[in-house]
């Protein structure tokens, strides 16, 4: 007779619920999979996950019987991250709660700063599962006795069913396990290692915990990239800008001073630009000679034309030039205002040269950068003349004070300036902005992409120079600005189409589906 009969015989005498098992085994694996993607959200090395992964794995074979030597997990986490060491404390407890591994499920911190209070170590031990062991460096203040007690009562319950993990820097825990050998050749044989997040990784975090506006979220995105280097307490970096962006509503900015030879490294990091380049390196080699030497070298004239389509990088470089003469001692501060016609140009009579004044008066000491210059010279506004004659004037009385740079299309600059004698003359340098290549503007894209952290596929990237062929012959094509609008809405793209998501490698990854230039255009 079938097997399966008395199966069923013996399942409904008992009443086994086959529905109820099969739930509960589906609860459990479902459990395991949660466990294993927090793991993978951990800020460790890929060691460190694979090794946890494998305690994990290691408990549940010993609960099932698969395995029969008990193992200490005792373990060290080289770092002074909390939230971290909370997380794996907070995955190991969940794992004994189902496996049983361990003499109950509690979890007590001990900071070594309370050893002075007469803490009971044994009592501790004896009422939880998992005890977590900070402030190590604190050790150095206790009394001998304090010291060889605590290690004492340590070394004694480590072999019991519990997990101790201890935190802290590499060489505090050196120093800590330097004070009972037995201790650190018996008992810590895990280690795992803490990383820091990636730009990108600081961004979903920040973005998680506050809501931001779609206009600041590549500008989010941008500060982190320029701000965030050489942190060392990242929990406290990111706390600071989520209560920065709650009370402000918006994102703050980087100021930084930057050495000539890192000013040139951002520079040639620009694509393409190659005369832009040259002109502004034989620039720097002209004002150092005179600086350095007894030549009889007249005053540099440093007012420029920037002449060139949209997005060639004329304000980029305008911004690059302006931190270069400040280093050089040219400006007094390292600030470039940016105005247009509009911001120098009164609506009633008497009134355009006190508004063009008062820009110039803001941009005293640095560079101002006068975009699409040539509305200037526009017959449609009388008041426009009254506006050159003041920047005219300003240009003379401040040439040790001020650097103007007149910007905007080559040929509408050219009848700017033919039409004006007094702003010819008064033009020491004139830089041509080319059109960039179809490669040139891929690379801008790729270098946006990498710069935020992203990974991208080569589907994306194929779709992304489709794009740009595509739309690279269009009348009023943006260069750099198309490519600029179009990884905007890519990262906008990607968020909304990776909001479900968990895994980091999903995260970080820009696909085909992300490329977007719907009203970009």
């Amino acid at each position: 007779m079938d097997n399966k009969y008395f199966s069923d015989i013996y399942d409904d005498f008992f009443r086994v619920d086959k529905k109820e098992i099969k739930v509960e085994e589906n609860n459990n694996n479902q459990e395991e999979v949660n466990l294993l993607e927090d793991i993978d959200s951990l800020y460790l090395d890929i060691e460190s996950k694979n090794l946890l992964k494998q305690i994990l794995e290691y408990m549940d074979k010993y609960s099932n019987k698969e395995e029969t030597n008990y193992i200490n997990f005792n373990i060290l986490v080289n770092g002074n991250n909390e939230e971290t060491v909370n997380s794996i404390s907070s995955i190991l407890k969940k794992s004994v709660s189902n496996n049983h591994y361990t003499d109950g499920i509690n979890v007590y911190e001990l900071s070594l700063y309370d050893l002075n209070n007469k803490v009971d170590i044994n009592e501790i031990y004896s009422k939880n599962a998992i005890i977590i062991i900070k402030d190590i460096e604190s050790i150095l203040m206790q009394d001998e006795n304090n010291k060889k007690m605590f290690f004492y009562n340590l070394k004694n319950n480590l072999s019991k069913k519990k997990i101790t993990i201890i935190t802290g820097n590499e060489s505090d825990i050196n120093m800590f396990l330097s004070y009972d050998n037995d201790i650190r050749v018996k008992n810590f044989n895990f280690k795992l290692i803490e990383v820091m997040p990636t730009i990108q990784e600081i961004y979903n975090e920040v973005m998680n915990k506050v809501m931001v506006s779609d206009e600041n979220k590549v500008l989010l995105l941008d500060y982190i990239t320029d701000s965030y280097k050489e942190i060392t307490d990242y929990v406290a970096y990111r706390e600071n800008l989520i209560d920065y962006l709650s009370f402000n509503k918006n994102v703050p900015s980087v100021r930084e001073v930057k050495t000539m030879d890192e000013i040139f490294k951002d520079l040639d990091s620009l694509v393409g630009l190659y005369d832009v380049k040259k002109v502004l390196r034989d620039l720097v080699n002209l004002i150092s000679l005179k600086d350095k030497s007894d030549l009889k070298i007249s005053n540099v004239n440093l007012h420029m034309l920037f002449l060139g389509n949209p997005g060639t990088g004329k304000t980029t470089v305008a911004r690059h030039l302006s931190s270069i003469l400040y280093n050089l001692g040219y400006i007094k501060e390292n600030k470039l205002l940016e105005v247009s016609s509009k911001d120098l140009v009164a609506e009633y009579v008497g009134q355009t040269a006190i508004k063009t004044y008062s820009v110039i008066e803001r941009a005293l000491g640095g560079v101002l950068f006068i975009d699409e210059a040539y509305a200037l010279s526009s017959k449609n506004n009388s008041y426009n003349d009254e506006a050159i004659a003041t920047l005219i004037k300003a240009m003379e009385d401040n040439r040790d004070n001020l650097v103007v740079i007149f910007a905007g299309y080559t040929k509408e600059m050219q009848d700017f300036i033919n039409s004006n004698s007094g702003i010819a003359s008064r033009i020491g340098y004139t830089l041509n902005f080319k059109d960039y290549t179809e490669e040139e503007l891929l690379e801008i894209f790729k270098g946006m992409v990498f710069k935020a952290g992203f990974k991208i596929t080569n589907e994306a990237l194929y779709k992304a120079r489709n794009i740009i062929k595509e739309h690279l012959n269009d009348k009023n094509f943006g260069n750099a600005r198309f490519v600029r609008n179009m990884y905007e809405k890519t990262v906008t793209e990607h968020a909304t189409n990776t909001k479900d998501k968990r895994r980091k490698d999903v995260l970080i990854t820009i696909t085909d589906k992300d490329i977007n230039i719907d009203n970009v255009l």
